[in-house]
C-alpha cells in the first residue's frame, strides 16, 4: 500500500513541471491488453486443519484487459471510466503448517475512474502521460483448492468479495500519422486492491467436514498494457480544393490586408515580418488611404492580462516598421486584441503559430 501511495505522490507531484500538454479534446475511446504480474497477497485461513499464522498465495503470470472512455479538456487534462479484467493461475499456498499442494484461479474485474495529463516532449510521434485513479474490484478464487499429501486434509474455496482499489499509471502514446485521432499506447499500471476480503469455502480434515475461511491481504498487481486510443473530435486534414476553370481576370488590385506572425511570446519583427509590412506600406501608396489599422493579437498559452499587453506591443512593433517605411503616422490606428479572436480556434493553453499575428487593414 505504501509503494502504492508513492506512486500516486510522484504522479500529482510531477504535473506542475511537466512540458507543455499535447491537447485532447472532447470525448475519446481506447482498449488494451498485456500482462499481469502479481504480487503474491497474505491469506489468514480460519478453519480446522489449518493452524494460526499466515500463508502467502502464490500467483503466476496472468493477462489483463481493459476498456475506457474518456474526455479530453485541451490542455492536457483528461477523465476516463476504466472497467477492467484479470486473471492469473494459483500455484501454491506458501506458508501451510504441512506440505500441501494447492491450484485454481484468480478472477479480478471492475471499474475506476481515471485522471490523467499529456505532455508534449517536442517530438511528433511520441506523448507520455501520468495519472492516478480509484474505484472498485471484485476478485474471485474459482477455485482454490489445497490438498496434503495421502488426501488427509483437503480444503476447496469458490468465492468472490470486493474491494476499494487506487493505481498509478505511467505511459505514452504513439499517434498514428495517416489517421488522425488514433494513437497506440503502451504504459505501466500499479493497482492496489486493499485487502480485508473474506472468501468462504470448506474444509476436509481427518474425514471430518467443516466450513472455511480466508481473508485476503492487499493484492499488488503490476500490469504492462499495450493498446489503442481513438479520439472522436481529432481535426481531420482539410480537403484539396477543386481547380477552378481557367477564365481570364483583370490584374489584381493591391491586397488591403496583411498577417504578420510572431514567435511565441515575442513581439520584435523577423525579417519576414518586415517584407510583409514593406509590401504593405507600398501598396498604401497605390490606393487611396484614410486609414490603416493595425491589430495585435496572441495565442492562449499565457494570461489573459499578459497576452493583452504582449498583443499592443506587437502592434506597436508593426506600426513603427510602417512609419519607417513611409507610412504617415496619422493614419496608423493601433488596438491589440489579446487572446480573443482566434484565427484557430484552440482551447486554453495552447501555442498556437497562426494566432500569434497583427494584422494591418488598408481602409
Amino acid at each position: 500500500m505504501r509503494f502504492c501511495n508513492a506512486i500516486i505522490a510522484t504522479t500529482v507531484l510531477a504535473t506542475p513541471v511537466a512540458a507543455m500538454a499535447q491537447p485532447i479534446s472532447g470525448l475519446y475511446v481506447g482498449a488494451g491488453s498485456g500482462l499481469e504480474i502479481p504480487q503474491d497477497p497474505i491469506l489468514t485461513p480460519y478453519g480446522p486443519g489449518y493452524g494460526t499464522g499466515h500463508a502467502k498465495l502464490n500467483e503466476g503470470f496472468g493477462f489483463n484487459s481493459n476498456l475506457a472512455v474518456g474526455y479530453g479538456m485541451g490542455n492536457g487534462f483528461r477523465f476516463e471510466i476504466e472497467g477492467d479484467f484479470m486473471r492469473a493461475e494459483d500455484r501454491s499456498v506458501l506458508g501451510t503448517p504441512f506440505p500441501t499442494a494447492s491450484s485454481g484461479v484468480t478472477r479480478t474485474w471492475g471499474v475506476m475512474g481515471n485522471a490523467l495529463y499529456d505532455m508534449d516532449v517536442g517530438l511528433p510521434w511520441i506523448y507520455p502521460y501520468i495519472g492516478a485513479g480509484a474505484g472498485y474490484q471484485w476478485t474471485a478464487l474459482n477455485p482454490l483448492n489445497t490438498v496434503a499429501p495421502g488426501g488427509a486434509f483437503s480444503s476447496s474455496t469458490t468465492s468472490q468479495s470486493g474491494a476499494f482499489a487506487v493505481q498509478g499509471i505511467v505511459g505514452a502514446s504513439f499517434p498514428i500519422p495517416r489517421v488522425p485521432g488514433l494513437s497506440l499506447t503502451a504504459d505501466y499500471r500499479l493497482m492496489d486492491i486493499l485487502g480485508g476480503e473474506n472468501y468462504y469455502g470448506a474444509v476436509q480434515n481427518g474425514g471430518v467436514g467443516s466450513a472455511s475461511r480466508l481473508k485476503m491481504g492487499n493484492q499488488l498487481d503490476h500490469n504492462l498494457v499495450f493498446g489503442i486510443r481513438y479520439a472522436l473530435n481529432a481535426p481531420r486534414p482539410a480537403a484539396p480544393p477543386m481547380a477552378p476553370a481557367p477564365v481570364a481576370v483583370p490584374a489584381p488590385a493591391p491586397a488591403r490586408s496583411y498577417l504578420v506572425f510572431f514567435d511565441w511570446d515575442k513581439a520584435d519583427l523577423t525579417e519576414r515580418a518586415r517584407s510583409i509590412v514593406k509590401e504593405a506600406a507600398d501598396n498604401s501608396t497605390r490606393v487611396q488611404v484614410t486609414r490603416i489599422e493595425v491589430n495585435g493579437y496572441t495565442d492562449t498559452s499565457g494570461k489573459p492580462s499578459y497576452n493583452q499587453e504582449l498583443s499592443v506591443r506587437r502592434a506597436q512593433a508593426v506600426a513603427s516598421e510602417l512609419v519607417r517605411d513611409g507610412v504617415p503616422k496619422s493614419v496608423i490606428g493601433i488596438q491589440g486584441f489579446g487572446d480573443t479572436h482566434l484565427l484557430v480556434s484552440t482551447g486554453p493553453g495552447v501555442r498556437e503559430p497562426q494566432n500569434r499575428r497583427v494584422e494591418i487593414v488598408i481602409h
